[in-house]
């Protein structure tokens, strides 16, 4: 038996892996910084015709500490065999430590926070788009690793053309961001498809499908290479420490924005919601009738998504400046939403084999741009 996290976003530390029935592990921390959740590690069994099939029964001791631990709560990991289709699998948690446990068909088996968005399938994800003709692939400058920080650009700058502007995945372990954005881009990308059509004649939108390569390469939960939640860098963002952000603002500066979505992962709540910028200066009754009606238009659209639950509002005047929606809303005055997806499952729409999974991340990302669709000629 053996236990490794030597590949893209791998996370985990082994204490002690001699018995199947009692592995020991610890999730690392993401590099200078106390946060920590995103796992992804895996497991290589011995499975063989002369063996009996054996119980693994696998410990993160260090979970009661992590960063969220009210998203230990009813929550189940994700496995796959194939590294395409994961599964959820049965897994508890007593305050200290989360157990997961899982009898292997196959030898080896990959386990994970939820499904990954690797480093290649985003460098897929931007270069088969550049390849359609309304789209353009720009680099905006390099992460502290050397990454690049990818735009897409799709549509075409015109007289009274909405400027609409999608960011996911500041927070890399929340891996349902990306799903979001390739289902979303999909679909506008997608010549037979009227809405995304009728969109194009409206609207330009700058994407960016991965806030944070370098967290997401390095397996953390929430930060960048030198530890800056980059979510919270947006006031007085740096090259030096969160380029990521500094890059991506000063495009917009250049832009504009009539729209904004900022597309994220929560931990405990087990729904689909937004969180709007009430609290920021800027804040007037545009906004909040811009807000309700995207939310309602949502809730019309689909049942995945709700409006009952979601984060306290911000009294007036309040809002952290630093968050990259309310920095946006109040900077451009416009519409401007943080989405949050679950890492749970939806407990609308209960899923109990892959619970909120890649693909219903992806499914979300399309319906949204039939919201957008509904809301475009009012964004100014």
């Amino acid at each position: 038996m053996q236990i490794s996290d030597n590949f893209d976003s791998g996370n985990i530390r082994v204490i002690d892996a001699t018995s199947p029935d009692n592995i020991q592990l610890e999730i690392k921390h993401d590099n200078q910084s106390e946060f920590f959740q995103w796992f992804h590690f895996k497991l290589q069994a011995d499975i063989s015709a002369d063996n009996e099939a054996v119980e693994h029964v696998i410990h993160l001791n260090n979970a009661g500490k992590a960063a969220y631990v009210e998203g230990w709560e009813d929550y189940q990991a994700v496995a796959s065999y194939d590294r395409d289709h994961w599964f959820r699998v049965p897994t508890s948690y007593d305050g200290e430590k989360l157990t997961i446990t899982l009898t292997p068909e196959y030898d080896s088996v990959y386990f994970a926070y939820f499904s990954p968005y690797s480093y290649e399938r985003h460098q897929d994800l931007l270069h088969s788009a550049q390849l359609q003709l309304d789209c353009r692939l720009q680099v905006l400058g390099q992460t502290l690793d050397g990454r690049d920080m990818s735009l897409l650009k799709i549509g075409e700058e015109g007289e009274g053309k909405r400027v609409i502007w999608l960011t996911a995945r500041q927070h890399p372990g929340e891996t349902m961001a990306e799903w979001f954005i390739e289902g979303f881009i999909d679909r506008l990308l997608d010549e037979d498809d009227g809405v995304a059509r009728a969109l194009l004649n409206k609207a330009v939108f700058y994407i960016v499908p991965n806030m944070n390569p370098d967290g997401s390469v390095r397996g953390h939960l929430r930060t960048n290479a030198v530890g800056a939640n980059l979510n919270r860098e947006w006031l007085t963002p740096t090259m030096e420490r969160s380029p990521e952000v500094f890059l991506v603002r000063e495009k917009m500066l250049e832009t504009g924005v009539d729209m904004f979505l900022d597309i994220h992962g929560d931990e405990a709540l087990p729904v689909n919601f937004v969180a709007g910028c009430e609290g920021v200066v800027a804040y007037d009754e545009r906004h909040k009738a811009l807000e309700d009606k995207f939310k309602e238009i949502l809730v019309a659209i689909t049942p995945e998504f709700q409006d009952e639950r979601g984060y306290d509002k911000d009294e007036p005047g309040k809002a952290n400046p630093t968050v990259g929606t309310n920095w946006v809303g109040n900077q451009f005055k416009c519409l401007a939403y943080t989405v949050e997806m679950p890492f749970k499952d939806n407990d609308l729409l209960p899923d109990y084999s892959v619970g909120w999974s890649d693909t219903r991340s992806s499914l979300l990302g399309r319906d949204f741009l039939t919201g957008i669709y509904h809301m475009v000629d009012e964004l100014r």
